[in-house]
């Protein structure tokens, strides 16, 4: 009960904050560049996160933080377990840009602000023409310096299980020839899908080293990030690795 008083204590500033960060910070940043507009509107982040150590008692620490300092931009691939690393990895990696759903956008202040940082739109009943999109709007944030960070089984996969990963990230990879960062981690443990509940404690974050990609096929980027991914996740779920299910979580 009291893990659910608490989580409802979160949704409620967090759900506040949507709203101001999307009525009043964006409009004021409108006019500015990506950079000052990306400052400024990653502040929601950090206060939700703080937020959340506040109301539910969850933190995060990070491993591999070496593997951000390279030079160039990259693509990150990360695990999707709940909505925690969607806020967490805007202070973790540089200045970014997302791949997300193009109904997002539509969202009422959240979706009015993110249009506000280029995210890379991706409407998935557009078949090819999705892919085609994907790799053009992907490259050019790339060109910019700007980290693009996708979520290859495209939705949240409870811990211990395993989703398709999908195809767009790596081609994406293999045409632009810029590495691939992959990253697991263990939220879903302390942040449960469909649960008010959070349980208080540490998520651990692990950044992969830079994956090569030019002068290689997609396939075996995926392959190779799909490796690194669900070897660490099930590492520290103190696991198994589960086999590939070759089936689409929806």
């Amino acid at each position: 009960m009291l893990l659910r008083v608490r989580g409802l204590l979160f949704w409620l500033g967090f759900s506040g904050s949507v709203m101001v960060f999307g009525l009043l910070v964006a409009p004021l940043v409108l006019p500015f560049g990506f950079h000052k507009r990306y400052r400024a509107l990653s502040q929601w982040t950090r206060f939700s996160l703080w937020w959340l150590g506040v109301t539910c008692g969850l933190r995060h620490r990070v491993h591999g933080r070496e593997h951000l300092e390279q030079t160039e931009a990259a693509i990150v691939m990360a695990k999707h377990q709940s909505t925690w690393e969607t806020l967490a990895l805007q202070q973790i990696l540089p200045p970014q840009v997302w791949v997300l759903k193009r109904e997002l956008m539509r969202i009422p202040f959240f979706g009015w602000a993110i249009s506000m940082v280029d995210p890379v739109p991706l409407d998935r009943k557009a078949g090819r023409r999705a892919l085609e999109g994907l790799v053009k709007a992907g490259k050019d944030r790339l060109e910019r310096g700007l980290w693009v960070v996708l979520f290859p089984e495209g939705t949240r996969v409870a811990p211990g299980e395993r989703g398709k990963y999908r195809i767009g990230g790596a081609v994406l990879a293999a045409r632009s020839g810029y590495p691939v960062v992959p990253i697991a981690h263990n939220s879903g443990t302390f942040w449960p899908r469909h649960s008010l509940a959070k349980r208080p404690g540490v998520i651990d974050v692990v950044v992969g080293p830079p994956i090569a990609t030019k002068g290689r096929k997609p396939e075996a980027i995926l392959a190779e990030v799909e490796t690194w991914i669900e070897t660490e996740v099930a590492r520290l779920e103190g696991r198994r690795v589960p086999a590939a299910s070759g089936q689409e979580n929806r």
